[in-house]
């Protein structure tokens, strides 16, 4: 990717900063965390966005703009200065690193693609580090196949071969516009859009699937009408329950023997097929 005139004047700034030595960055971190002050914090970042650049820089191959990159890498060093704890005796340099990492890696996940990937932190090193594993590999051995390759690498970061499959897809494309225009042998223009298929019912089979149901179901609520008391009881326990009571449980629960629940079942199943039947029969000449 070109850089643009603005970016060669952001990098020219960043890296005219002065360094800090340690004990004045100890003694701006100490001016910032005890009293506040927002010039020591300005100026503990100022001094490390020669630091952004560079780690900005590392993120240039996946074409996002590098004033963009830069942005959000300041926007890490601005929490990292607003977290640093001098008395760990660390310098800011090496805390501030990961807060700058992870604010461009964020960014460069959300932008990257419209699909949204890299959600798990296996996602997100598989994406980070695919086509740097990919490149070694190929270096090493030439005649490796790519589904060995994806072996190679699954295996180095911890997932699936499906993922690094698929992931390897995503890096190896680009975003389409399902609008975009396709133009025929004909002529004809159309576009992708075009050409997706659905699995899903067509809105008439929705329409008789939901008019049918509502049938059965009106059915179903008339032949459970036609029950006594315990007969109910007994399908309801049986069949209409989530986790169907046994014959034994129901005959404890009314006193009879389980023959005699199993029996009754069969009577009320009975009533409730010979109730739909001729609902069916009815509906079928109606």
């Amino acid at each position: 990717m070109a850089t643009t005139t603005a970016d060669r004047r952001m990098i020219k700034l960043a890296m005219s900063a002065p360094y800090l030595e340690r004990e004045e960055e100890q003694a701006l971190a100490h001016a910032w965390k005890d009293n506040k002050d927002q010039e020591a914090r300005n100026r503990i970042a100022m001094a490390h966005m020669r630091l952004v650049v560079s780690m900005a820089g590392k993120f240039r191959n996946f074409g996002l703009p590098l004033g963009d990159l830069v942005q959000e890498g300041y926007i890490g060093l601005l929490e990292a200065a607003a977290r640093f704890e001098p008395e760990r005796q660390v310098r800011f340099s090496t805390y501030a690193s990961w807060w700058i990492r992870a604010s461009i890696q964020d960014y460069v996940l959300r932008n990257w693609s419209i699909v949204r990937g890299g959600t798990s932190s296996a996602q997100k090193a598989l994406f980070f580090n695919l086509r740097r594993l990919r490149a070694r590999l190929a270096r090493g051995d030439t005649h490796l196949t790519a589904e060995a390759m994806h072996q190679e690498i699954a295996a180095a970061l911890g997932v699936s071969t499906a993922d690094v499959r698929t992931m390897d897809a995503r890096l190896s494309s680009s975003d389409l516009s399902l609008q975009a225009p396709i133009s025929s042998a004909e002529g004809e223009s159309s576009s992708r859009l075009d050409f997706l298929t659905s699995d899903a019912p067509l809105p008439d089979e929705q329409a008789e699937g939901s008019i049918d149901g509502e049938r059965r179901h009106h059915w179903l609520h008339a032949a459970l009408g036609q029950l006594n008391e315990r007969e109910m009881k007994i399908i309801r326990a049986r069949r209409l329950a989530e986790n169907g009571a046994t014959l034994e449980e129901l005959g404890i629960l009314l006193g009879i023997s389980k023959e005699r629940v199993r029996q009754i079942e069969n009577r009320a199943l009975e009533k409730l097929k010979a109730v739909l039947v001729s609902k069916t029969t009815d509906f079928a000449y109606a």
